[in-house]
């Protein structure tokens, strides 16, 4: 046969086995093993290839056009439809290939990427991962701790997921967890907490940047005027020890709580399951009573550097007037004030004793009991409680005195009133 043959690697090996068989050197059957095909698919190659030589090797598919071929009418009219209606708004070939279909364009989506590519309406867009730098650990326990909430089904899938709050040091990777419902202020504080009674005050904390560790809202005149930036309630704890807070921008630059949750949700979840635990409370008491330690003593490590950044608490400072929420009252002509819809009486006793209309301290503590404070000072107080008429009068409304229409207040006066007198007069004398 005149002419050049194109041949893949797959049929260059079927004639290579085909011509042991035809040299006697290995039977058909065997030839049919080594090209992984039927005995009687074998047979048919081979016989193609004894009446047509190796032309009879090559598919015969090979140069014909496919009977599910769109025709070149309806290919020009998607490329015109998409060049007018899409192209321009810079739609990918899938959704394109979505809104073409409500056009009446029927087409898979990567027969339309092919064609745009062919005729370069379209190139292909490669995501790229952003370059990161890795960053080192700190040489020092304490000098950063990461923190962060893990929200996933620790108690199988047929119960509410719950949220695993954790804080790992940098340095070590030494953790501590706290179980509860949600990533809360009150969670963060309270793992805060834990921590600093566990090995003393952080450096800095590296949370995300969720309104439980940052604000983004604008300052106040009063913040404006006393030079303070906005922070929430646990950035004002924090502010207290002396403990920095920085703001992750990407998962990936705080890894290594991340990885920790990881870490839980492999073992923690699997021993919750083995324990038959299944509420926020008693998962807590598993966390806090030896599980965080066993973790550590398996997987931390020793710091590059022996100092502790940890500092030590003094003993004139208690965490249950730093973990709490601190809000700013005015005090009424009678000396009460009103916090979270109940009445509080300051007491004559206290000494100084406010004046009117000036501020006190209202901090509520985790626990629920109030306190109030006047220059530092706690004051002495006693809660009201309202009568039943106080507390209707409090819950109506004012309501404002209208004068009624004139047909409530009575009807017209007759003509021989004596209001209409001098009406009736005027009308009765003669006009000159």
């Amino acid at each position: 046969m005149e002419g050049h043959l194109l041949m893949s690697r797959k049929e260059l090996y079927r004639k290579s086995v085909l011509e042991l068989v035809q040299s006697e050197h290995i039977t058909l059957l065997e030839a049919s093993k080594r090209l992984e095909l039927s005995y009687r698919q074998t047979l048919r190659i081979h016989l193609r290839l004894q009446q047509q030589g190796d032309a009879g090797l090559i598919h015969q598919s090979r140069g014909r056009v496919s009977n599910r071929r769109f025709c070149a009418s309806f290919r020009k009219q998607v490329l015109e439809r998409y060049r007018q209606r899409y192209q321009p708004h810079d739609l990918g070939p899938t959704l394109a290939a979505e809104k073409l279909a409500q056009d009446g364009f029927n087409i898979d989506h990567e027969t339309l990427r092919r064609w745009l590519l062919e005729s370069g309406d379209w190139q292909k867009r490669r995501k790229r991962k952003s370059h990161r730098i890795r960053r080192e650990r700190r040489a020092h326990f304490g000098e950063l701790v990461q923190m962060d909430g893990s929200h996933h089904a620790w108690f199988g899938k047929e119960r509410p997921k719950a949220c695993l709050m954790n804080m790992v040091d940098d340095a070590t990777g030494a953790t501590l967890g706290l179980m509860d419902t949600q990533e809360t202020t009150e969670a963060a504080m309270l793992l805060l907490w834990r921590w600093i009674e566990r090995f003393g005050v952080p450096l800095a904390l590296y949370t995300d940047r969720k309104n439980v560790y940052i604000t983004d809202r604008v300052a106040t005149l009063e913040e404006q005027l006393a030079g303070k930036t906005p922070k929430t309630v646990f950035g004002k704890a924090c502010e207290k020890l002396n403990i920095a807070i920085i703001a992750a921008h990407s998962p990936q630059a705080k890894g290594r709580v991340e990885r920790s949750n990881a870490t839980y949700q492999d073992r923690f979840l699997k021993e919750l399951a083995l324990r038959r635990i299944t509420t926020c409370k008693s998962a807590d008491v598993l966390l806090k009573k030896h599980f965080c330690d066993e973790l550590n003593e398996k997987f931390a490590q020793p710091p590059l550097e022996e100092e502790d950044y940890h500092r030590p608490l003094s003993k004139e400072v208690k965490l249950d007037n730093i973990f709490c929420y601190e809000q700013e009252r005015v005090v009424q002509n009678d000396w009460t004030i009103r916090h979270e819809n109940r009445y509080y009486q300051i007491l004559k006793e206290n000494s100084p004793l406010p004046k009117t209309k000036e501020k006190i301290l209202v901090r509520t503590h985790l626990d629920g009991h109030l306190e109030l404070y006047y220059r530092d000072l706690r004051l002495s107080y006693s809660t009201i409680t309202l009568s039943q008429l106080e507390r209707k009068r409090a819950k109506t409304p004012k309501t404002i005195q209208r004068r009624p229409p004139q047909s409530a207040r009575g009807t017209k006066p007759e003509e021989n009133h004596p209001w209409r007198q001098g009406c009736t007069q005027m009308r009765n004398e003669p006009t000159s």
